[in-house]
């Protein structure tokens, strides 16, 4: 049976060690210091919903909060290591809600040791599940600095979706993982929702997961993101560039900034520079401006599938357009990418300006302003264009060549003309 006046003088006990005045713990549980003030009295003792949250205010476990005294110093102890169960349970709970789903697919929720997804496609001769990991880099230093916990959520996400779209497949589920030093509810529960939230946003479901409470490995304040995905595909209808001819097109479906690439180039600017985040571009200041969450494209690619519109597609990330339309050209052919027709956003220009980069290193660290390459015939060209503007700024940069006397085609993309800034 709980003692509540033992247990009220040890909760005053505790919140003066911890140089807390009654008003000051009630504002951090969000009730009243007369609340405080009877629990301390030994008038009433803490409902089981508020245990976890005061225990870690006062910064002891649960079981020591009931039992109203410190657990012996030389025993060891889970929570004395830095995770509490009873906690870390409550946060499992908050969790459950955004994890909710109207997928039929989805054949059981939180809890079980594993997700159960459905994969019967009898609308699918033959289905290949098309897979992927990913995390979204370092951006999501900045997103913890200035508080873009759940727009870094979509960054991932987005990101990840789209490296699975370029080859034609529809995302289904995602199991994603947060590692942290100190488990914060309120942060934990944040991710999971951005999580939740932008798949759905990408017609998929967040199936599960891991939440994994490291307090010797990660510093507190510290999350650590990554997903895994799975998606469906048709095997005939596989987009992987082999259908790629010379003489198709290369389109520029247009990002919206940074995307998830090229924030150390960033956070090394922004760490000689600190002045510059508050500048304004576009009407927004500079890290609203890079914290745009990375562009989604399945919602505009999706009605295009399985009709042999689209031979190829990259995914520009980290090492720019050079770097990721090379990862789809067939052996003998390159791509010419005419540099003068590449729309370049203006966070881009401001970049280049203050950290006096190089068009060669802009070209390779960040996409310029094209968040994927798409070939196509020239048949097509035009409705395709048509129909990816109503989502995208799309257009023509570029177009596929074979090799010549004296240059054999490498599989290389090749620059014509220069950048046009102004």
């Amino acid at each position: 049976m709980i003692d509540s006046n033992k247990v009220g003088s040890f909760i005053n006990s505790k919140r003066r060690e911890l140089g807390l005045t009654q008003g000051q713990l009630a504002e951090q549980l969000n009730v009243s210091f007369q609340t405080i003030s009877k629990w301390e009295n030994g008038k009433a003792y803490p409902n089981v919903e508020l245990l976890p949250d005061l225990a870690r205010a006062l910064d002891i476990s649960v079981d020591e909060l009931l039992s109203g005294s410190e657990k012996e110093q030389d025993g060891l102890s889970y929570s004395k290591a830095g995770i509490d169960i009873a906690y870390t349970d409550s946060i499992k709970s908050e969790m459950s809600k955004h994890l909710v789903t109207k997928d039929r697919r989805v054949l059981n929720g939180l809890g079980p040791f594993a997700s159960l997804y459905d994969i019967k496609f009898p609308e699918i001769k033959e289905p290949v599940l098309v897979l992927k990991s990913e995390e979204p880099g370092s951006k999501q230093k900045l997103a913890m600095e200035y508080g873009y916990t759940e727009s870094i959520c979509h960054d991932m996400i987005n990101h990840l979706v789209n490296d699975i779209v370029v080859m034609g497949a529809t995302p289904l589920a995602v199991l994603d993982t947060i590692v942290c030093g100190k488990a914060e509810k309120a942060t934990i529960s944040s991710l999971v929702k951005g999580v939740a939230d932008a798949c759905r946003e990408n017609e998929c479901s967040l199936v599960g997961g891991e939440t994994s409470i490291q307090p010797s490995v990660v510093d507190a304040g510290v999350y650590v993101l990554t997903s895994s995905i799975a998606g469906i595909a048709e095997k005939s209808q596989i987009i992987d560039g082999s259908k790629i001819e010379e003489g198709d097109a290369v389109l520029a479906l247009a990002s919206n900034g940074l995307h998830t690439n090229g924030y150390s180039l960033v956070r090394m600017l922004l760490s000689k520079m600190p002045q510059i985040k508050l500048e304004k571009l576009n009407g927004n200041t500079f890290i609203e401006e890079i914290m745009k969450p990375h562009t989604p494209y399945y919602p505009s690619l999706k009605a295009l599938f399985g009709k042999g519109l689209l031979r190829g597609m990259a995914h520009i990330t980290g090492g720019g357009i050079a770097g990721n339309l090379c990862r789809v050209l067939p052996e003998g052919l390159d791509a010419h990418i005419d540099l003068s027709k590449i729309r370049i956003l203006p966070v881009f220009r401001f970049i280049k300006e203050r950290g006096n980069v190089s068009d060669t290193e802009m070209l390779t660290t960040f996409n310029m302003g094209v968040g994927m390459t798409i070939v196509v015939s020239q048949k097509d060209k035009a409705k395709v264009i048509r129909h990816l503007s109503k989502f995208h700024d799309c257009y023509e940069i570029g177009t596929i060549v074979s090799g010549t006397a004296t240059h054999k085609g490498s599989e290389k993309v090749l620059f014509k003309k220069k950048l046009r800034w102004v």
